[in-house]
């Protein structure tokens, strides 16, 4: 598991004035190195056919760049907007870390430097006749950059703020953390099944401030716990909200402030909750969609459906861990973390949907054939399935008024759950 530096690098990564940071970085010193390799283009060619039109070009680069670059991110603004009122205001984070629009960004703004430092350059005449050359030669590079970045642009701007599209990024982010997490089922220390399983007389270690668990640094707690021959029993996992009331890890040990603060330290806290350490949290989003798909303002049942799909692809990805776990590697012997219960999942997902649909029987009928589809995936999933079918039904006979869509969804019901 990724260790606290390692994720705050991560997160870093994905930043939009990060990744424009390095761009425009890195054509500052391509533009330079123009100055520091005009020593090795020869003199009989410092004429070289079209050096002399550098100047022009680095001058409708510079133009142009401004103005596409404020056209991208008015287009980015727009979809985001679009995503937050039409979709789920969660989703809109995971956009703003596209790969895609973050490069395309990066590579406009990076250009514009480049632009300028060049004209820059050539109005000192520190170029010369040899450094014309070098420049011209890396102007049509990035000409050609530009040209290719705009049509992957254009092609990622047709599909930007559709639904199926932003549903397809929660789905690809939910999944990487229930798969990570079924590599790592407790972070990569030992198993607590249970809160009874903490030794009498240990100490409650609460939480610093007041927001949801981002990152456990599993590596940091067991390093401190193996430098003082104690344990720690992690109790609160990424995506619980804590306050300075709640205890988030209990120690063998009693602990001084210094200790304490070394400990609360290696549980990040923020105002929202991320994708990265926390499965459930790509369920819950993903059931904020379809809410909203059913909602009167929308009344689109036909994108509900779609999740629903999803949500079973999602949730079918789950592996129970068996009692016996001697397979598994403990990188991290002095910590216990609680798991994720299955039950738990069926909640995040399916609860908003059996609400917010209630009235519709397509949506229904759907809901009801998914979670049949999950029971016969796994036979662990059978009883949270059947259970969440049960009260899904019970939802429907509430809101359902026309008596033959109900006595087709009890007939769908009983086939498929008998």
């Amino acid at each position: 598991m990724l260790t606290k530096l390692g994720w705050k690098l991560l997160l870093l990564s994905r930043a939009l004035w990060m990744r424009t940071l390095a761009f425009a970085i890195l054509a500052v010193v391509t533009a330079l190195m123009a100055i520091a390799l005009k020593g090795v283009i020869p003199a009989s060619i410092a004429g070289f056919i079209g050096a002399e039109a550098v100047d022009k070009i680095l001058s409708i680069l510079a133009s142009s760049m401004l103005a596409v670059t404020t056209f991208s991110l008015s287009v980015m603004v727009s979809a985001h907007g679009a995503a937050a009122n039409n979709l789920t205001p969660r989703a809109t984070r995971l956009m703003m870390e596209d790969a895609t629009t973050l490069n395309a960004l990066a590579t406009f703004v990076g250009s514009f430097v480049f632009s300028l430092v060049g004209i820059i350059a050539l109005s000192t005449g520190l170029y010369g006749e040899q450094g014309r050359v070098v420049l011209f030669i890396v102007t049509i590079a990035v000409v050609v950059l530009i040209v290719g970045t705009i049509l992957l642009w254009i092609n990622h701007l047709a599909r930007l703020s559709r639904v199926s599209e932003i549903a397809e990024r929660v789905e690809d982010a939910a999944s990487a953390a229930i798969v990570r997490r079924g590599k790592h089922p407790w972070l990569d220390a030992n198993r607590l099944d249970t809160l009874d399983d903490i030794p009498s007389g240990s100490y409650s270690i609460t939480a610093s401030g007041i927001g949801y668990i981002q990152h456990i640094d599993i590596q940091a707690l067991n390093h401190w716990a193996t430098e003082n021959d104690a344990k720690l029993y992690v109790t609160c996992l990424p995506g619980s909200f804590v306050h300075p009331s709640r205890a988030i890890l209990y120690c063998s040990q009693k602990c001084d402030e210094q200790a304490c603060q070394t400990l609360q330290n290696a549980i990040t806290l923020g105002d929202t909750r991320s994708f990265d350490q926390d499965p459930r949290f790509g369920l819950l989003v993903m059931a904020e969609i379809a809410s909203r798909a059913l909602s009167p303002g929308i009344n689109d049942p036909g994108t509900a459906i779609e999740i629903l799909g999803r949500g079973v692809r999602l949730i079918s990805q789950w592996q129970v861990t068996p009692d016996d776990i001697s397979d598994f590697d403990i990188p991290y012997p002095n910590v216990w973390v609680s798991r994720i219960e299955i039950e738990e999942l069926f909640v995040d997902f399916f609860s908003p949907i059996t609400r917010d649909g209630a009235a519709f029987i397509e949506v229904q009928i759907r809901l009801q054939k998914s979670l049949a589809a999950l029971s016969a995936v796994d036979g662990n999933f059978h009883a949270p399935a059947l259970q969440m079918a049960q009260t899904a039904l019970a939802r429907a006979e509430q809101s359902l008024t026309f008596a033959p869509e109900l006595a087709s969804l009890k007939e769908v019901h009983q086939r498929l759950f008998s």
